[in-house]
């Protein structure tokens, strides 16, 4: 499981949006994006560079977490 912090997120708009995004990437099995905390949790076996920048082509900053 990878995590990541998401900046720039303000409703449920913006987690529909980031989690979208988030599945869309080959190798994610599931994605969770939490708005209060200003995180996602990714399970499966996605290129973290290729998970930033689809969070990034959304308008949000992401970086991964240790």
């Amino acid at each position: 499981m990878l995590r990541l912090k998401v900046e720039g997120m303000t409703c449920n708009h913006c987690i529909m949006a980031v989690k979208k995004a988030l599945l869309r990437v080959p190798g994610v099995e599931r994605a969770e994006v939490s708005l209060e905390k200003g995180e996602a949790l990714v399970e499966g076996v996605a290129d973290p560079k290729a998970l930033i920048q689809a969070v990034e082509e959304e308008g949000y900053k992401a970086e991964v977490l240790a």
